[in-house]
């Protein structure tokens, strides 16, 4: 499979390669949102009322890329993002996506959700590791993973906030999901001619072992949690503020708070001692109807940006996007689906392209700015339609 131009030259390239390659309910949950999806279109919408102030006749024969995230030197003004059950989508999931990371000088957060262990993630990558978290299976199953993550080296927890239940993704429902991820092989019959007409997913999928429980979710006395309980686990081990001194407890670095869409959870973080925030809408996934994660950042930094390092996560689908979070002040920018699209249709090799892509769109960005770094951008460089923002 050629990823290289013209080919392959942008997310929506990357995406059609994947929605070929995944059987159908493999895609939807990778591509699918809640409800009517109006969050997950709203996240995208947002960024065209974002529009640039350029500054022509300026010189910038290159552009500086690097930030620092929580104490971390990044050559990348973005990390990759979690994301769960990355392996159904390949059987190297996180090992490519930390690998990848790690090759072009920025950090990948592992999800809890992860079908490869702590250990062998921290071994593919050269570069920082952070670890998401829920208390899925319980503080007992969540201490234990943090030891791990302290063990290996991991920089930080993302402690999500924004899943007291599953969100209704209804896409996930119509194409059988639930049933994919089972054990039931009846339950699953329905949906063999959809896996058949994917046979290089079927034989990876196939040769991997199948569907495996998370090796990152042990609850005391049972073992690793099985993917069909995952739903039950996180809606009985709902995060409250009060957890958040648990954890303290238990873990010395730095802890992030992601999932955060309002001044007031943001301060709210602050005065909890979180190290950092993420704004985000978990990819649209969790309750519809929330406004694009783009429109409350101005709000959020004007409120805490001093006090806290703020992350933004949500809808990026270009690097001038990403440009356009970093210049209203956010620190970093996380990437999902930007990069699982490229995961899902080639493993490592399409990852190290959406990173490519992504990287190559920052930088002529910035040079059509006529700014020479991340560090130099600021609100100066764009200009928001009215009634974009949502305080």
């Amino acid at each position: 499979m050629s990823l290289a131009s013209p080919r392959v030259v942008n997310v929506k390239d990357l995406r059609r390669l994947a929605r070929a390659r995944l059987p159908d309910g493999v895609f939807d949950y990778l591509d699918g949102a809640a409800d009517e999806e109006v969050t997950l279109k709203d996240s995208e919408r947002a960024f065209k009322e974002v529009l640039f102030k350029p500054r022509f006749a300026v010189a910038t024969p290159s552009c500086d890329l690097g930030v620092t995230v929580l104490g971390q030197k990044l050559d990348l003004p973005f990390l990759l993002a979690p994301i769960g059950y990355s392996r159904l989508m390949h059987p190297r999931g996180e090992l490519a996506a930390s690998k990848a990371a790690g090759n072009n000088g920025t950090g990948y957060i592992l999800s809890t959700m992860s079908g490869h262990t702590i250990e062998d993630v921290k071994a593919e990558s050269n570069g920082p590791l952070f670890y998401q978290l829920y208390l899925a299976g319980g503080r007992g199953a969540a201490e234990a993973a943090i030891a791990r993550t302290k063990a290996a080296g991991y920089k930080a927890l993302f402690v999500t906030i924004d899943t007291p239940v599953a969100g209704n993704r209804e896409r996930d429902f119509r194409n059988g999901m639930k049933e994919l991820m089972g054990k039931s092989l009846f339950a699953k019959a329905k949906y063999v001619p959809g896996i058949l007409a994917h046979p290089r997913w079927l034989a990876a999928f196939l040769a991997d072992g199948m569907t495996r429980p998370f090796p990152n979710i042990v609850v005391p006395g049972s073992g690793p949690l099985a993917a069909t309980d995952v739903a039950a686990a996180l809606e009985s081990a709902q995060v409250s503020w009060t957890d958040l001194k648990w954890i303290r407890d238990v873990w010395d670095g730095p802890i992030v708070m992601k999932g955060v869409m309002t001044v007031d959870d943001a301060k709210r973080s602050v005065d909890h001692g979180a190290q950092g925030i993420v704004v985000s809408t978990h990819a649209g996934r969790q309750l519809d109807g929330v406004a694009g994660s783009l429109r409350v950042l101005p709000g959020i930094l004007e409120a805490v940006g001093s006090q806290t390092e703020v992350l933004f996560d949500g809808g990026v689908r270009r690097g001038s996007d990403m440009v356009k979070a970093l210049a209203m002040g956010a620190k970093a920018v996380l990437l999902g689906r930007g990069y699982a699209y490229g995961m899902a249709a080639a493993g490592d090799a399409g990852i190290e392209r959406a990173i490519e892509i992504f990287r190559a769109d920052i930088i002529r960005t910035l040079k059509l700015l006529g700014c020479p770094s991340i560090a130099a951008l600021d609100s100066s460089y764009i200009a928001l339609r009215p009634g974009f923002r949502v305080d």
